[in-house]
């Protein structure tokens, strides 16, 4: 049986919690803190120290996957989303491998998410492409092809119709601009045209807070490819961190 400790880091809390791999299911509870104002660099290796400890700790068999909201390469944050733009350009990864004192697995918060969804979700056993993407204060997305995740594709900053499609597209847009469910449909539909001209994919995920209410907008876009809601919201980021670890 291979446990793993997942930690979800995101611009307002930090979620942890032990997995079984090969299920999917947590054996510890889920715990949650505030993410630290201000999202700085050591303040949030504290804050998952703590979590930790209010695990009661882990020994050092258990693998660590640890996923956060920045682009991930060779364990650096290239951008910063709703945290200290100290992340940029930082050794993330070195830094929570020192402040844990453990070798740690480190990736991208909806890639996270879209393996968790491949692995324990929506997507098991779909061969081919699946595009996941969350719907939320931005647009975040994960590719996976026959299972392989292939990370950092940020399809939310594609430029749609000239801008930016998260500033048009994400739910944050939605209460922004304060759009009817077919009003934001018609900007999902534009949206969600636009990756299958450009990827031809097998399935699309839809995560993020917003899919619980899925049945209010999925059905209303016309679309060549399956599109369904994410099964494991809240916990995505955990499962995906803790199986990318082991």
């Amino acid at each position: 049986m291979a446990h793993a400790l997942g930690v979800d880091i995101g611009g307002t809390g930090i979620k942890a919690a032990v997995v079984d791999t090969a299920t999917g299911e947590l054996v510890t509870e889920r715990l949650k803190l505030p993410t630290p104002v201000g999202g700085e660099p050591s303040a949030i290796v504290n804050t998952v120290l703590t979590l930790i400890e209010k695990l009661g700790g882990i020994g050092q068999e258990v693998p660590v996957g640890i996923c956060f909201p920045a682009v991930v390469k060779n364990g650096r944050t290239l951008s910063a989303a709703n945290v200290s733009r100290k992340w940029i350009g930082l050794e993330a990864e070195a830094l929570f491998e020192k402040g844990l004192g453990r070798g740690i697995h480190f990736v991208n918060d909806a890639d996270a998410a879209g393996y968790a969804e491949t692995r324990y979700g929506a997507a098991v056993g779909v061969n081919g492409l699946v595009i996941l993407t969350t719907l939320g204060t931005g647009i975040g997305s994960a590719l996976i092809y026959d299972g392989v995740l292939v990370p950092n594709s940020e399809l939310g900053h594609l430029v749609v119709d000239g801008r930016d499609a998260e500033r048009r597209a994400s739910f944050a847009a939605k209460e922004r601009y304060r759009l009817s469910w077919h009003s934001w449909a018609k900007r999902l539909q534009r949206y969600y045209s636009y990756l299958e001209e450009l990827f031809s994919p097998d399935l699309f995920i839809v995560g993020g807070g917003v899919s619980k209410s899925h049945e209010l907008f999925l059905p209303l876009l016309k679309l060549k490819t399956p599109i369904i809601p994410a099964v494991h919201r809240n916990n995505a980021g955990i499962l995906g961190a803790a199986a990318l670890a082991v």
